[in-house]
């Protein structure tokens, strides 16, 4: 006759006993720093949208709080009237959107396709040094690139000047050239400089997906005789397809913002480049410098986060209405 031996679950100890959140302890310490760095610098300042519907009238010695509530007077849509009465409203809208489609269109297109030539070096000394090569633009501040710009497109001391007259292109006697009143030419150069700077940035996210994909789904694709074009439009871009909706969905979600530095500052603030860089970000900056009025900026930023997150959802929605599998949620 055999006995069997019957041992006794041991009991949980400690604080997590009871299966409350101090089971993970350590993992709940870890997140806990950038929890609470999300809500002191993402979440409370929320609370300053209150200024897109006030007259805020700061007074001396009292706190923000204080002088938001008790000496500002709700004013409505009042502050929205600065964006839509404005002479500039039609042009700032339509550079801010247009640049945006281009950029999002070449943002993917270019990134995508350098992320499949880069990974089908077969030297990976070269790989990564032309990845790093172009990463580089991205730690760039648009100060430093301005700075860079000037000293290619200068009126009088300016590398593309100079050289155009010791090559002969021009006569020597000529009339420098002043790019920086050049609408036509700065139209498609602030494109290649939006681009040179985001491709290297945008191209890593993609091939890290690349990387990720199955080899064995490549090898029995040669196998069957495929080419690389093929193995390219069968196996690599329906696997890039998720990782490209995700960016295209955050992309179109800035429609209507614009980067601040390669339009002000890029530019020099050129006032004869108006047309060409008077998105809505410029706009509510000089006009911030003018009147020093941070209602009118407050509502700005406001309209722009609404804008913003409709035209993310509604590009969820579209994604996951061709691709039920490569919505963001």
């Amino acid at each position: 006759m055999s006995t069997k031996t019957i041992t006794k679950p041991k009991k949980k100890t400690g604080a997590g006993s009871n299966g409350s959140s101090f089971d993970n302890l350590e993992i709940f310490l870890l997140h806990l720093p950038t929890t609470i760095w999300y809500l002191v610098f993402c979440y409370a300042p929320m609370f300053g949208v209150i200024i897109a519907f006030k007259k805020y009238k700061p007074k001396m010695g009292k706190s923000f709080l204080w002088s938001l509530f008790n000496n500002s007077k709700w004013c409505g849509l009042d502050n929205f009237k600065f964006l839509i009465e404005s002479s500039y409203f039609e042009t700032m809208i339509k550079t801010t959107v247009l640049y945006n489609i281009v950029f999002i269109i070449l943002g993917i297109l270019i990134p995508v396709t350098l992320a499949i030539l880069f990974n089908e070096i077969y030297s990976k000394k070269l790989a990564k040094t032309c990845q790093t090569m172009m990463f580089l633009p991205h730690f760039l501040s648009w100060v430093v690139i301005s700075y860079f710009v000037y000293a290619f497109l200068s009126t009088d001391f300016g590398l593309v000047n100079n050289a155009a007259k010791a090559l002969g292109m021009v006569p020597a006697d000529a009339r420098n050239h002043n790019w920086y009143q050049d609408k036509n030419f700065w139209m498609y150069f602030l494109v290649f400089l939006n681009i040179w700077k985001g491709m290297g940035y945008s191209m890593v996210v993609y091939m890290a997906s690349i990387s990720g994909i199955d080899a064995e789904l490549y090898e029995a694709a040669l196998i069957d005789g495929a080419t690389k074009t093929q193995q390219v439009k069968y196996i690599t871009l329906p696997l890039l397809r998720p990782t490209i909706s995700i960016m295209f969905i955050l992309a179109v979600g800035n429609i209507f913002r614009s980067d601040f530095g390669l339009f002000y500052q890029a530019t020099r603030n050129s006032g004869a480049l108006t047309d060409v860089t008077q998105t809505i970000d410029v706009y509510v900056y000089k006009a911030l410098l003018e009147r020093s009025d941070v209602n009118f900026s407050s509502a700005a930023a406001f309209l722009q986060s609404v804008v913003g997150c409709l035209t993310i959802v509604g590009a969820n929605l579209l994604v996951k209405k061709i691709d039920p599998e490569a919505g963001l949620f």
